[in-house]
């Protein structure tokens, strides 16, 4: 099968860039199994598995798709007719009643739930280049991921959660000390610690050395690479039971509770969390070969003259306020 990956961003990530990492191993793994992948990015993007082309803002999608193309797997919305055969990738979510392809693929089920549908496909990451983590290691403090700039990532609440236990240490990955996005946020506490945007080998060593991850967010988190890479590195996750946790994070791998007492409590019992659970947990639900495979079906169907979705999915329910509870 000859499938084009679109995506207006450059691959490989280098920090956070959670979409290009999880459209690179879907490509790496779609290539492992024997299809002809080629992926239309960003300029400066490169690959050593597979064709790259870049996009051209003066021509047409349907103009830049190669006429050997078998199916697209596209990771924006089209903003026009494509003939050929192909399905769309909804990472994040919006608050309106707009309309979204019937081709729509979601990456939990409560986010694809959330806009009445039932098509989703899991993330999943080649776990393979993060290293073999030491799990038996002494760990010394938890950590934050994702970007504190986000008010709906609620990294005031994690830092309050480990201000509220009498010695834990946090380090805030993807955040800094000063931000003024947030109005005017500046941590004083010398227990917390701002590492900024990390990526890579620095991320991975950071979270090798956590004994978990603090992750209160306050919206429908739709799926949460922070989860599963945290997993893998054996840390258990302790969040809101918002968007999809409650389905990736089960009580053998974390708590989840909108009370922030109910949090501080737990993590005081860090250490009955198993990190081989966590561990083997992430490696084998969240891997890119089951990612890849749950994909190979979608393109199956689609190509078979099926729609994923009878309707065109749409938000269910309109959220009232900015923020959804914390305590």
């Amino acid at each position: 099968m000859n499938i084009l990956i679109v995506c207006p961003s450059v691959i490989p990530a280098k920090m956070y860039g959670g979409t290009e990492r999880v459209i690179w191993y879907l490509g790496k793994e779609l290539t492992k199994m024997g299809h002809k992948v080629t992926f239309l990015v960003a300029q400066g993007s490169y690959c050593d598995f597979a064709s790259v082309i870049y996009f051209e803002s003066k021509k047409s999608l349907s103009e830049q798709i190669p006429p050997s193309t078998d199916i697209v797997h596209f990771h924006i919305q089209p903003s026009e007719p494509i003939a050929k055969p192909y399905v769309v990738t909804i990472h994040g979510n919006c608050n309106d009643f707009s309309e979204f392809d019937t081709n729509s693929i979601f990456v939990s089920k409560n986010h694809a739930a959330r806009f009445g549908s039932d098509s989703f496909v899991h993330n999943g990451l080649d776990w393979d280049d993060y290293g073999r983590p030491n799990l038996s290691s002494k760990r010394h403090y938890f950590h934050f991921l994702g970007k504190a700039a986000w008010s709906v990532k609620n990294v005031k609440g994690a830092i309050d959660i480990i201000k509220s236990t009498h010695e834990e240490k946090l380090h805030v990955l993807g955040g800094y000390r000063l931000n003024m996005k947030m109005g005017f946020r500046f941590t004083l506490s010398p227990r917390v610690h701002f590492k900024g945007m990390v990526g890579g080998a620095e991320k991975n060593m950071l979270l090798a050395g956590s004994k978990g991850l603090i992750f209160p967010v306050r919206w429908h988190e739709p799926f949460g690479l922070a989860l599963t890479e945290s997993l893998y590195f054996g840390c258990p996750v302790f969040g809101t039971p918002y968007g999809s946790l409650p389905e990736i994070i089960t009580p053998e791998v974390g708590f989840l509770s909108t009370n922030s007492v109910e949090i501080v409590n737990e993590i005081k019992n860090v250490d009955r969390y198993s990190r081989v659970m966590c561990h083997e947990y992430a490696v084998d639900v969240f891997n890119s070969k089951k990612m890849a495979e749950s994909y190979i079906e979608k393109y199956l169907k689609v190509l078979n003259g099926e729609q994923l979705n009878p309707v065109s999915p749409k938000l269910v329910e309109k959220q009232m306020v900015k923020l959804l509870d914390w305590k």
